[in-house]
């Protein structure tokens, strides 16, 4: 089975004509592929998931409803991977901030900034906004959807706080609790507000220095260990 899209390879011993011929196999060519993935998010933008139709998808990508099967089982499978395309181009070098052996305030101040920045990014809301839509019927997706996204982050975060920890910078008790304490208090009032829709603009960034700051000395208030506390 292929664990990027679920679809059953067949066994091959030898190596294909096209491979040998340096084109890439059915399947395997990312041009392609990504052909699709930005037909479908026009797609999906104008038109929502749910409305959306692999024909309409097919159409605006120009390509045949054969070769867009060959890449994506179904449009369930297509959305994942477009959102999968977006989560690796969005969230690129977010977790550097977490690197190094910098002062642990400061450490966290720069990560909860680049985090809350690119949650609240129109990109990103309009993503969580179609993943909360459609997860009631198709809980899978929206399961996938946090394992290899906010799950995926919580574990670096936790990571870094454990070195902190094992350093003696930070004194926590519960650390994945603590890790998920920090993300809320980075994006505190900013978050809700943009992903329902009660405020129409992106947070300054300003404001988003603002949150992040007030938030990461409450949380070095509650686990800070000397001169961080």
């Amino acid at each position: 089975m292929s664990a990027d899209t679920g679809l059953a390879l067949p066994a091959c011993t030898e190596t294909p004509d096209s491979l040998r011929r340096g084109r890439p196999a059915a399947g395997h060519d990312p041009v392609k592929r990504k052909q699709i993935i930005d037909g479908a998010r026009r797609i999906f933008i104008n038109m929502g998931f749910d409305a959306a139709s692999m024909n309409d998808i097919t159409r605006e990508a120009g390509v045949s409803k054969g070769t867009i099967y060959v890449y994506f089982a179904n449009k369930e499978e297509l959305f994942e991977a477009l959102i999968e395309d977006e989560r690796n181009t969005i969230f690129a070098n977010l977790y550097d901030a977490l690197e190094g052996d910098g002062d642990v305030r400061e450490t966290l101040i720069r990560y909860g900034i680049a985090l809350a920045r690119k949650i609240t990014s129109p990109t990103v809301l309009k993503a969580q906004r179609t993943v909360i839509s459609i997860c009631e019927r198709m809980p899978e997706i929206g399961v996938r959807f946090y394992e290899r996204g906010p799950k995926r982050g919580h574990d670096k975060l936790a990571a870094y706080l454990t070195r902190a920890v094992e350093k003696g910078l930070l004194s926590i008790p519960d650390i994945d609790l603590a890790a998920y304490q920090l993300g809320d208090l980075c994006m505190s009032r900013i978050f809700r507000q943009c992903l329902f829709g009660y405020r129409s603009t992106t947070p300054s960034e300003d404001e988003i220095g603002q949150v992040v700051t007030a938030g990461v000395d409450l949380f070095i208030k509650a686990y800070g260990v000397g001169r961080d506390r």
